[in-house]
C-alpha cells in the first residue's frame, strides 16, 4: 500500500493556503509568539511595527527569553502543548499556541 503525506502551508493571519509561508517569531515584554505568514503578511507585519524598531535598541539575543527550542532552532511548541493538555488547559492541536498558556510553561519550566 502506497501512502502520500501532504503538507498545508497556511498563513495565520489570513487564513489561506500558501507554500510561502514561514514562521516568525516575536517577543514582546519577554514573552515569544510564534506565527506562520506569506510574504504579504510579512510585509504587513514589517510595515506595522516599523515605527517601535526604528526608535528602539536592537539587544543581543540571549537576553530573550523564549519558548523552549526544538532542533533546527524551531519553538518547541509540542513540548508546550503536551505539557499544557497534562496540566489541564484547553489547547488546539495546531496554530498559535496562547500567550497565557506559554507563561505558565515558562513559569513552570
Amino acid at each position: 500500500m502506497a501512502q502520500k503525506i501532504v503538507t498545508i502551508y497556511t498563513d495565520d493571519l489570513t487564513g489561506e493556503e500558501t507554500q510561502e509561508a514561514a514562521t516568525h517569531t516575536l517577543v514582546v515584554d519577554g514573552v515569544g509568539y510564534e506565527i506562520d505568514l506569506g510574504p504579504d503578511s510579512y510585509d504587513q507585519l514589517l510595515e506595522a511595527i516599523a515605527p517601535f524598531t526604528k526608535a528602539g535598541r536592537r539587544i543581543k539575543a540571549g537576553r530573550i527569553k523564549t519558548a523552549p527550542k526544538a532542533s533546527g532552532g524551531r519553538t518547541d511548541t509540542a513540548a508546550i502543548r503536551a505539557w499544557a493538555k497534562e496540566k489541564g488547559y484547553d489547547i488546539n492541536d495546531r496554530g498559535r499556541v496562547p500567550a497565557e498558556i506559554r507563561e505558565a510553561y515558562d513559569k513552570a519550566n
